[in-house]
């Protein structure tokens, strides 16, 4: 569903170098908008690291630019991203939760401090190259998962509000990711194979936990099994994540069995890591979550005791749920099979069939009987 402009607008398209905000901006070229490129420099504290390739992107971005006939320019956010995402990533993992800062970064930079710049340039809407789409129903803009099931994006576009997706196009969201590889190879952009980026958004692909450790304190502690036995040392519960197997350093110890160990849950008082053995372990699984920080991209709720869908982290199969608790800041979501590694600080995202109604940050889990 690839929402259609009746008149030429002026667009301001989020140019990444990558290869899909580039078909974007072909994309609305060729409808005969006028397009600006727009080079957005989120993060400059180590720009001469050799995972940070913000320099490259840019050459990139310009290349295009240059290829379609379209001017860019280039914006610096990165005081904006220490303020609005970079401080909040730090909090959540001092506190012991695995935050999510494309979630975030989405929110509070590429569809707001983003959308402010553009309406300074009078552009009638932003462009990005998310697989998502937007259509109106009944008067309310509602956010779609893109044609593209493999490269849907709309899990972390789930905190956009109706200003944000009244003003907003994704020009490549009704297409496969193949399709979009296809034009740029026939339009001969120098990106065209370029491989997806993977890393977070603001970190790149570095080992993340020599980044971490640059901004946190770590503690060392105890490894310690569901039933306290101690098995080896931990580096800093800031460095792990519920359901995380590698990089535990107790791959040699076995209790019960040769199945690789999982962290379970972080004990942040008695600084304990609690590890468990086998994917399928009860430990690892929760029949329902608590969730809060709630955002509705309709504005309203849903209702409580539908049936939905949820995801609990990206790529993970829609999973059946109803939600039975639900006030203005919290809500309970309760699932019809039980789920694997729900992880507080993650994003629980509701959809109904292929709308994204919304979600929250997940604060906590129920243990399964």
């Amino acid at each position: 569903m690839n929402r259609e402009l009746n008149t030429k607008s002026r667009v301001v398209v989020g140019m990444s170098g990558g290869v899909d905000s580039s078909v974007a901006a072909y994309l609305l070229k060729r409808q005969g908008h006028e397009v600006i490129g727009l080079f957005m420099k989120n993060w400059e504290d180590d720009d001469t690291d050799e995972y940070c390739s913000s320099r490259q992107d840019f050459l990139d971005a310009v290349s295009v630019a240059d290829r379609i006939d379209i001017p860019i320019e280039v914006v610096n956010f990165s005081t904006e991203y220490k303020e609005r995402v970079f401080a909040h990533f730090l909090s959540e993992y001092q506190m012991g939760r695995t935050p999510n800062p494309d979630v975030l970064c989405n929110a509070e930079i590429k569809f707001k401090a983003f959308l402010d710049h553009a309406a300074q340039l009078d552009a009638d809407y932003i462009a990005t190259g998310h697989y998502a789409q937007v259509r109106q129903a009944g008067g309310v803009f509602q956010l779609l998962k893109g044609e593209d099931g493999t490269k849907d994006q709309s899990y972390f576009l789930y905190r956009l509000n109706q200003r944000q997706l009244a003003n907003t196009l994704f020009p490549v969201g009704h297409l496969y990711k193949r399709e979009v590889r296809s034009i740029a190879r026939e339009l001969n952009l120098p990106n065209s194979n370029k491989k997806d980026s993977t890393g977070i958004c603001f970190i790149g692909e570095r080992p993340f936990r020599e980044f971490l450790n640059r901004y946190l304190p770590h503690r060392p502690g105890e490894i310690q099994t569901s039933e306290g036995k101690v098995l080896g040392q931990h580096l800093g519960l800031t460095f792990y994540t519920i359901g995380q197997r590698q990089g535990l350093g107790i791959g040699g110890t076995r209790e019960g069995g040769d199945e690789p160990w999982y962290v379970a849950a972080k004990d942040m008082e008695r600084n304990v890591l609690i590890v468990v053995q086998g994917h399928n372990h009860p430990a690892l699984l929760r029949p329902s979550l608590q969730a809060a920080e709630l955002t509705w991209v309709g504005g309203a709720p849903p209702h409580c005791h539908w049936v939905y869908a949820a995801k609990t982290r990206y790529r993970q199969t829609d999973a059946p749920c109803t939600i039975s608790t639900l006030t203005t800041d919290y809500c309970q979501v309760d699932f019809a099979q039980d789920q694997w590694a729900i992880t507080p600080g993650q994003s629980v995202v509701i959809y109904e069939s292929r709308v994204c109604l919304g979600g929250g940050v997940i604060a906590g889990s129920a243990v399964g009987t």
